[in-house]
């Protein structure tokens, strides 16, 4: 019964837009630095291979990703203990 909830907890994060929006703000900017720091002085030296350009790509959509798996945990967390917080207080 817990694992069903659980899932249902993560489904509905997964499909919450302040999830998302969170995720966007979080992990684009931080994969773009990434960017810079690990392929810029290659691309500022025009010595941009394909490997590069796959690394560039992928750079963003990692640290999207890993912001994303937060953003939703932490969602789920705060919905699952709202209840419990709540009879706490009674």
């Amino acid at each position: 019964m817990q694992s069903t909830s659980k899932r249902g907890s993560w489904s509905q994060a997964l499909r919450t837009r302040r999830v998302w929006t969170r995720a966007a703000m979080i992990g684009l900017p931080v994969g773009c630095l990434q960017v810079v720091i690990n392929q810029g002085d290659v691309w500022w030296h025009h010595q941009a291979d394909l490997v590069v350009v796959a690394k560039t790509i992928a750079s963003p959509f990692v640290a999207f990703s890993v912001a994303f798996v937060s953003a939703a945990d932490a969602w789920v967390g705060r919905r699952d203990s709202a209840p419990a917080i709540e009879s706490e207080k009674l």
